[in-house]
């Protein structure tokens, strides 16, 4: 096989990133009324909306088939190797950020996908959102650093200590 070129990466990054966005458009996920909704399920703000429920499931039916037809691949189409986590623990840190991340999604709506979206698309709440995540992304990143700890290296170093499978291509 030959190298992949920048190009076709770059290309199909774009169109996967179009395909996504659109994705999130058609199924409501950049209206943050829909969204909390669906994540009311007391109906305290109006009648539970279980719609995006349908938009998951076909989601993880999309990811389950595809992420099948991957593994039978020696190499990824536009890369050398794939980038696959092997990492399975559970820390402190992870468990955080995601009961962050979620408290964040009910109170808002947007999640970074829809929220960038919604961003592109001209909506002020979906900039006001993405200004608010990037600021938290520093501030995680600074008090970090400030901690001391060496797991918020520059990408290339964070890759492998993050547990990305990279195995040549054949």
């Amino acid at each position: 096989m030959s190298a992949p070129s920048r190009r076709g990466r770059v290309a199909a990054a774009f169109g996967a990133g179009l395909l996504f966005g659109l994705g999130l458009v058609l199924a409501g996920m950049t209206i943050p009324a829909k969204v909390i909704g669906f994540l009311d399920v007391t109906g305290a703000q109006g009648a539970w909306d279980p719609s995006l429920m349908f938009v998951m499931g076909g989601a993880i039916v999309i990811h389950t088939v595809a992420l099948r037809l991957v593994r039978r691949r020696s190499a990824p189409l536009f890369d050398r190797v794939f980038h696959l986590p092997t990492r399975k623990d559970l820390d402190v840190r992870l468990l955080a950020g995601a009961a962050i991340f979620g408290v964040g999604w009910g109170l808002a709506g947007y999640c970074p996908g829809p929220g960038l979206v919604s961003a592109a698309g001209g909506m002020g709440a979906g900039a006001i959102f993405v200004a608010a995540l990037l600021g938290g992304m520093v501030l995680q990143h600074v008090t970090m650093l400030a901690r001391g700890r060496r797991d918020v290296a520059p990408r290339p170093a964070r890759r492998a200590a993050a547990g990305d499978v990279q195995a040549p291509a054949t």
